[in-house]
Parts: C-alpha cells; structure tokens; sequence
C-alpha cells in the first residue's frame, strides 16, 4: 500500500539515525553549493559532494527498505533521480552549477508538493 511502512522494518533509533544522516547530508549540500558555486577547486569541496551523495544513498536505502512500494511512488523516483544528477554534477565540471540549481529547484518543489503527489503510484501493478 502507498506510503505504509511495514513496522516489521523498523528498528530503535532508526528515526535519530534519519535524522542525522539529513543533517550530514544537508552539510553536503551546501558546502558543495559553496564550493560549485564560488568556483573553488574540487579538491576544496569534493568531499562534501560525496557526503551528500553518500547520505543521500543511505537515507534511500532505508527508505526503500522501510516501504516495499517505495520505488513505484514518485517519491522514490525523485529521490533516486536527484542522486543520479548529482552524481553527474560530481563528475561533468563543465555543468555543475547549473545542475546545483536544477538539482536544488526540484528538490524544493518536490519536497513541499502534496502527499498526494510525492505518495501517488507511477507504477501500477498488474491485476494478477
């Protein structure tokens, strides 16, 4: 079902363990828009790239493995997708501040569109 956890994939603490791995990853992000965006050299901010890239993988994981249907929601789409981006910007010097901004802006309106948008199905299973 859309948007339900199953409680047998959930553990002590893994509410904190989120919790901290959205703060590192949003330490990533803008020390890597610091860095991208000022022109620093990448050894100056490669690091924080990677920690966005690598919290963000993890906090995917959990997600997926929390919510079964995760990846047949948008949410799950989006997530996965802005990772995929970022891990272009990472590697495509000639393109990353405009894809830190594309990456920022669809960020932003995805997170804030309605439950009923991010929760909704893009892929349905088939009647069996």
């Amino acid at each position: 079902m859309k948007g339900r956890r199953d409680p047998g994939r959930d553990f002590p603490g893994k509410r904190w363990l989120v919790n901290l791995l959205r703060a590192a990853h949003l330490i990533g992000v803008v020390g890597l828009g610091a860095g991208v965006l000022t022109e620093l050299p990448e050894a100056r901010w490669l690091a924080f790239g990677l920690t966005a890239l690598t919290s963000g993988l993890a906090i995917l994981a959990l997600d997926a493995w929390s919510r079964a249907g995760y990846f047949r929601e948008y949410v799950g789409l989006a997530m996965a997708g802005k990772l995929a981006l970022l891990g272009v910007l990472l590697a495509w010097p000639a393109e990353r501040a405009a894809l830190f901004w594309l990456i920022l802006v669809f960020s932003v309106l995805f997170a804030h569109a309605p439950a009923s948008v991010r929760h909704a199905l893009w892929l349905k299973r088939k009647a069996s």
